[in-house]
């Protein structure tokens, strides 16, 4: 198996140069062999997204995991938050196939060591260096196929509370793996509901050539103004990121969605923390302070944030790719349907439209999040003399996987991307004048560095 499949967050790679059945069996090996000799676990959750690849990735990865003497509680097709769900209701640890919202071509695996997220640094080198030893239990494992798109549907319809008000919705799936549930819950609420890309006969065609929120929104935008509706929504491959536009076509950055579900909830919980990823605009952290509530920062990577939000039993969280924690009614899945749902509601039991909510919003100066191509052997050496820099010139920053350096009314974060040989930059200010002078230094910072 290639070094570089074995990522920050998960296995990662293309299909079949780098992902194939020969890579699965060995995972499903290893990864049974390990949570038994190590974790005390004699089972385990497996599903799988709707790629192409993901069906005969699915039947090797349950060779190896059987294989290893541990018995399989097979739910097939889901969504990552269906497998989240599965294993907290079993209690286990699992293996979901997926390579999130990565193109068609690639595919790869989702997996936990413990109760909280998925396997995150050190813990995915772990099973990488066990496998590479290949020592493995040896045994007759069981297997038990399983269905719970019943009960997942019941469990979010049960903590979502319409008003009175009737939202008509445009649903984005993406031909991800949403299309197996979304119009299903949908469609049991009080929704006007418009799905994009659905056939005559009610089914979808496997994912786009690229099954990212990004590639999507535009026609996302001109479905909701077509067709008159209050809100779009998009989702990822695997369903745990979400796309939003507002009744007039513009997108709704995924901070002024954290406000509105905050300025709902924050005096309807009693841990008043609210988790945001270090990508993340000042606005959220900033209102969480004028609302009264403790702000919480946090490393990019849902490994991480999902951890953070469920060991610390925080209510409510987001990143910036468009992750969502609702955590104060039901267990956090970081449910993209779920997350779009808690905005229907709000939406239901006022008389403002979405972009009126969104207008009442601060806005600050700030851009994309910029890539700069290095190389995996040289992405964190340019972070460290960005660093060195910083220390010279007295500048305040933290260090949270990576520089975010922070100003008087502003900010700039520089990382080593944990996804693939790339150095990423986001910078943010109060004024314009000031976010192009930080954009230009560290954009000389990264280029003189990374030559």
């Amino acid at each position: 198996m290639k070094n570089e499949i074995f990522r920050e967050y998960d296995i990662r790679g293309k299909v079949p140069s780098d992902i194939n059945e020969d890579v699965a069996y060995k995972i499903g090996l290893g990864y049974g062999s390990y949570i038994q000799e190590f974790l005390d676990q004699t089972a385990c959750v497996v599903s799988h997204d709707n790629r192409i690849s993901s069906e005969s990735l699915h039947i090797s990865l349950i060779n190896g995991l059987l294989e290893s003497g541990i018995k399989v509680l097979d739910y097939g097709l889901t969504t990552t938050p269906m497998h989240y769900y599965a294993r907290y209701i079993n209690d286990l640890y699992g293996i979901m196939i997926t390579a999130s919202h990565n193109p068609s071509d690639e595919n790869g695996f989702k997996f936990s060591f413990d109760k909280y997220a998925n396997a995150r640094g050190e813990m995915v080198q772990d099973l990488k260096k066990y496998i590479d030893k290949g020592i493995f239990k040896k045994g007759k494992g069981t297997i038990e196929h399983k269905n719970i798109k019943e009960d997942y549907i019941d469990y979010v319809i049960k903590h979502i509370k319409l008003g009175k008000k009737r939202i008509k919705v445009v649903l984005d799936p993406a031909n991800g793996a949403t299309t197996c549930i979304a119009k299903d819950i949908f469609s049991k609420l009080n929704i006007d509901l418009i799905m994009i890309n659905e056939q005559n006969d009610g089914t979808f065609p496997n994912h786009h050539p690229d099954p990212s929120i990004e590639k999507n929104l535009e026609m996302l935008k001109k479905k909701v103004l077509e067709t008159k509706s209050d809100v779009g929504f998009s989702f990822d491959g695997d369903g745990d990121r979400i796309g939003i536009v507002d009744n007039n076509g513009k997108m709704v950055s995924i901070e002024a969605y954290g406000i509105i579900i905050l300025r709902n909830i924050i005096d309807k919980v009693k841990e008043k923390k609210f988790l945001y990823d270090a990508k993340c605009s000042d606005i959220f952290k900033d209102e969480v302070l004028k609302l009264g509530g403790k702000p919480v920062i946090c490393r990019t990577g849902s490994s991480y944030t999902q951890e953070k939000v469920l060991k610390e039993n925080i209510p409510f969280g987001i990143q910036y790719v468009g992750h969502i924690s609702i955590n104060d009614r039901l267990f956090s899945t970081e449910s993209a349907m779920y997350s779009s749902l808690r905005l229907v509601e709000v939406l239901s039991r006022t008389t403002k439209t979405l972009s009126e909510l969104v207008d009442t919003i601060p806005t600050y100066f700030n851009t994309p999040e910029q890539k700069f191509v290095s190389t995996d052997n040289h992405k964190l050496k340019v972070i460290d003399c960005i660093k060195k820099y910083c220390d010279d010139k007295k500048y305040n920053y933290i260090e949270i996987d990576g520089l975010k350096v922070i100003f008087k009314d502003g900010w700039a974060y520089v990382r080593a991307s944990n996804t693939g040989p790339n150095i990423t930059l986001r910078c943010e200010s109060k004024n314009k004048v000031d976010l192009d002078n930080l954009v230009k230094l560290f954009t000389t910072l990264i280029e003189v560095y990374n030559k």
